[in-house]
């Protein structure tokens, strides 16, 4: 990528798509109609690495009223379909998402040294975009980032990232479809596990409360030392603690380091093999297979709602609709709570044994799971990052899943479900008690239940980076 100056004022021929982002960057900007750019330059429709055209950076004065300081604001411009000719996107219409639905912004705290803006944040906004075009999987307002590095690549203890809605620039129709606009917070490690353990939205708004963490328009000061929680210490307590205890956590998946294998039957029985583990190389998921995991990470986010395990769509096969996860209100609305997924899409095996494999920051999360999703009636998913494995946990409360009470541990394929009843989440927990302190964790580290025939095994990662021939 390279900066550039910004093209002159539009002309017929400026891509429509294009045309509607710039439009609305002008309103917000009249006095910056050329801005500072960093610029593809190989375009990723014509072959290159980066799926961002343009990344336009503006001067925000910041508004002294609201205590909002002065600081940069970058745009992305190519997770929405920009052209309109199918070069990138497919066209699905003009009511639709253009393109993936939204693209990036970030807001950079200015030093007073700086008459440029850094371009760091263009390649890290081209770090996300390549994940999105990659796993298809779209970003929504409370998500969470784990980056494990500094954002910029310095000391900073902003290492991890949260989104939010900007909250200047408004969606935008465009010949192609709606383009909205998801703003980069960057956040510390204890902010991204309290939004783990809680909800997204509720951390984003403690930071707006903060103003060194963020202020009322979020801004990223990656020179900020201390985390919200000590700045204020009573926010743990008080707001994160409590909101844990009363409504659980809004995490329904993540993408993880994980494995599992069927201690039911040997693995050399390959009439049938029950066993997806790390060195033999697994089944893959079918479309509809993939469609309902994404669907369930979506799933259970209403405290409210009852939790749903999606049925298998017929409507997006082959590639129709790219797979891609739909917004976090289209999929709680898209299925009816009745619907059941059909016998013959669902060809399920029931599991006597079961043996689960995760690296440790995965293996973290397993009491989130258990304590913020499965105590409060919902689901939880890991997905292989490393393959087709999928591990999704259920109560007794949610519906649609395949594993019962009756046959707890069932798999489609390479996806497992395990239902767990409450008296054996409490136990698990109980158990599990150590994973809340993994730096002081040895590995490998096995926990198991033999009377439930069900095991958990802690793993460095190098055995799922480095699997088995």
């Amino acid at each position: 990528m390279r900066p550039s100056s910004g093209p002159q004022p539009f002309p017929s021929i400026f891509p429509p798509g294009l045309h509607a982002i710039y439009t609305e960057c002008r309103r917000l900007y009249p006095e910056q109609p050329n801005p500072l750019q960093v610029t593809a330059i190989v375009k990723y429709w014509l072959g290159g690495p980066d799926p961002l055209d343009y990344v336009s950076m503006y001067r925000n004065l910041g508004n002294s009223s609201l205590g909002v300081p002065e600081h940069w604001h970058y745009v992305s411009f190519g997770l929405s379909d920009l052209y309109g000719d199918n070069r990138v996107h497919e066209y699905t219409g003009v009511d639709g998402p253009s393109g993936f639905g939204f693209e990036l912004s970030f807001r950079l705290k200015r030093e007073p040294e700086e008459s440029a803006p850094p371009t760091w944040p263009a390649e890290l906004m081209q770090g996300l975009a390549r994940y999105v075009f990659q796993s298809e999987n779209t970003f929504c307002s409370g998500d969470h980032v784990s980056w494990h590095s500094p954002l910029d690549n310095s000391e900073s203890r902003i290492q991890h990232m949260l989104l939010t809605e900007d909250p200047q620039m408004q969606p935008v129709q465009t010949p192609f479809g709606i383009v909205s606009f998801l703003q980069i917070v960057g956040v510390c490690t204890e902010e991204l596990h309290a939004a783990q353990q809680w909800n997204g939205q509720g951390i984003l708004e403690l930071l707006r409360t903060v103003p060194v963490a963020g202020g009322p328009w979020l801004i990223t000061d990656m020179r900020r030392g201390e985390t919200i929680f000590e700045i204020d210490p009573h926010l743990q307590q008080e707001r994160v603690d409590q909101g844990i205890a009363t409504e659980g956590s809004n995490l329904s998946g993540v993408s993880a380091k994980c494995a599992w294998d069927d201690l039911s039957r040997p693995p050399e029985d390959e009439e049938d093999s029950r066993s997806i583990c790390i060195g033999t190389q697994p089944r893959r998921l079918s479309g509809k297979d993939t469609e309902q995991i994404r669907e369930a990470l979506r799933r259970g986010l209403e405290i409210n709602s009852k939790p749903i395990l999606p049925p298998i769509s017929m409507q997006r096969q082959n590639g129709m609709n790219h797979d891609r996860v739909p917004s976090r209100k289209d999929s709680l609305e898209s299925e009816s709570s009745s619907a059941i997924i059909p016998h013959e899409l669902v060809r399920t095996r029931q599991l006597e044994s079961v043996h689960l494999k995760f690296n440790q920051e995965s293996g973290a999360l397993i009491p989130l799971c258990l304590r913020g999703r499965l105590l409060h009636g919902r689901h939880f998913t890991y997905k292989s990052i490393t393959g087709d494995t999928a591990i999704t946990f259920v109560s007794t409360g949610v519906e649609g899943a395949f594993a019962t009470e009756e046959h707890p541990y069932a798999a489609h394929g390479p996806w497992l479900q395990i239902l767990l009843t409450e008296e054996l989440v409490e136990r698990m927990l109980e158990d599990l008690e150590d994973l809340s302190s993994p730096e002081e964790m040895k590995l490998p580290k096995e926990y198991s239940w033999p009377e439930k025939k069900l095991k958990i095994s802690i793993l460095p990662d190098v055995v799922f980076d480095n699997p088995l021939p």
